[in-house]
């Protein structure tokens, strides 16, 4: 791929791949191994794909605890999360679309980088680059850095980092956060799922 290639985000969990049985088994993994119960409720799920891991765990375990647990979480998921990982409607079309069309194709996440890396392997689905352990603004410097024109993605958070980062906000309303969330959060358009995305791309201005 050309080194100046436009390039397009997108967000990994919830937005390319359906990590929610994966991350529900590691949870429950992880309460059996410390005795804890509760963290495999779908509340707590949720509050992990709109924030991430050492964010939450901060407010479960307090800051003592915290990073030994999330450390621990990483990885029990390298074993236990990425089997249980799958590819979202439409998102394997819209990786290839993106590069068909000479678009470099950039993953930006909160999740563990080398975890997204095994999850995008598990489920054979080929990125030019994997940027991980991102959330929020973090993910904007990311996105300005590479110039990307358009960010995909599933939360509330991610509207934002694309509007900082001067990207097209594109909301994908396949995770916690609903269409109209997304679109409050400043998305420009919110696709019901990536299969719209070869639709969209079609008659959506980008850089040629």
């Amino acid at each position: 791929m050309d080194a100046n290639a436009p390039v397009v985000g997108f967000d990994l969990d919830m937005t390319l791949i359906d990590s929610r049985p994966g991350l529900v088994d590691t949870l429950a993994a992880l309460e059996q191994e410390i005795g804890e119960s509760g963290l495999a409720h779908p509340d707590a799920v949720d509050a992990l794909f709109a924030s991430n891991v050492d964010l939450e765990f901060a407010k479960w375990f307090g800051a003592e605890r915290a990073p030994a647990l999330a450390d621990r979480f990483r990885e029990i998921y390298r074993t236990v999360g990425v089997v249980g990982t799958g590819i979202l409607p439409g998102a394997r079309e819209a990786v290839a679309t993106a590069r068909a069309a000479g678009v470099k194709v950039i993953v930006v996440t909160a999740k563990f980088g080398p975890n997204a890396v095994l999850c995008l392997d598990h489920v054979e689905l080929e990125v030019d680059a994997v940027f991980g352990r991102l959330h929020g603004t973090q993910k904007s410097e990311v996105l300005r850095e590479h110039r990307a024109f358009a960010y995909l993605g599933d939360t509330t958070a991610d509207m934002a980092a694309a509007h900082a980062a001067g990207a097209a906000a594109v909301g994908v309303a396949t995770g916690p956060a609903s269409a109209d969330d997304l679109r409050t959060a400043g998305a420009e358009v919110v696709l019901s799922s990536l299969a719209e995305f070869p639709a969209w791309w079609a008659t959506s201005l980008r850089p040629s």
